[in-house]
């Protein structure tokens, strides 16, 4: 788009959630579509920080993992963008999505100061380190049923992308990724961001929650570019 004026989104997901597996192509979409024109900042939001505490209060009369499991397909089979494992979260469960993201705000962190690249056989070249790594991770456990929460398996993703574990877990070990995985959560409570995915537009006064289709999420951000600067608030 042929405009100077920019539109700064805060996205919150867990990576773990099967809507925000779905909105991904939105995201995407989002960016062919306004280029430099928009600002994509991802952030974690944690909904299955304590997977089993999560089944049993919120599944547990329900059918229990088993009827969570059932609900994801139900859901996935109106997209037909992604794939689901039929075992999905009845076998190989994680236990929590927070390491995964524990790994992820390290790779954002290496990423921003540049100190980290894809190796040179990369095939995704229109997409950030960090987006590829969480890509790879969602494929990971939605179609390939694997426990995405354990060390092991995420260690065997980030040696087949080529990117460097030592340089990973240095900034794990050193504090920073906790730094900034806790300003996620500080950045959760200052816009009242209640589950994944959100997006937080217009320095907070519109958030997009949910299964939200692309149009719907496409206008509000071209009313935000088309406005003046004075019009963000009328009182």
């Amino acid at each position: 788009m042929s405009t100077s004026k920019k539109v700064t989104i805060l996205y919150f997901t867990d990576l773990l959630c099967v809507w925000a597996y779905i909105a991904q192509i939105r995201i995407e979409q989002l960016k062919i579509k306004f280029g430099s024109s928009i600002i994509i900042q991802d952030h974690f939001v944690s909904v299955f920080g304590a997977v089993e505490l999560k089944m049993e209060k919120n599944w547990a009369n329900k059918g229990g993992i088993s009827a969570y499991s059932k609900f994801v397909h139900e859901k996935a089979l109106k997209f037909d963008h992604i794939e689901v494992h039929p075992d999905i979260w009845k076998k190989n469960t994680p236990t929590s999505s927070s390491s995964c993201h524990l790994i992820l705000k390290a790779i954002q962190i290496l990423e921003s100061h540049n100190e980290i690249q894809a190796s040179s056989n990369s095939d995704h070249i229109d997409k950030s380190i960090f987006e590829v790594v969480a890509g790879e991770l969602r494929l990971a456990f939605f179609r390939d049923l694997k426990d995405i929460s354990n060390y092991k398996v995420q260690m065997e993703i980030i040696e087949k992308l080529g990117l460097p574990h030592q340089k990973i877990e240095e900034i794990i070990q050193r504090g920073f990724a906790f730094a900034a995985l806790e300003n996620d959560f500080q950045l959760k409570e200052e816009f009242g961001v209640s589950g994944s995915p959100s997006l937080v537009l217009n320095e907070g006064r519109q958030i997009i929650y949910g299964n939200v289709g692309y149009r719907v999420i496409e206008a509000n951000i071209q009313e935000l570019l088309s406005q003046s600067d004075n019009q963000a608030s009328w009182c």
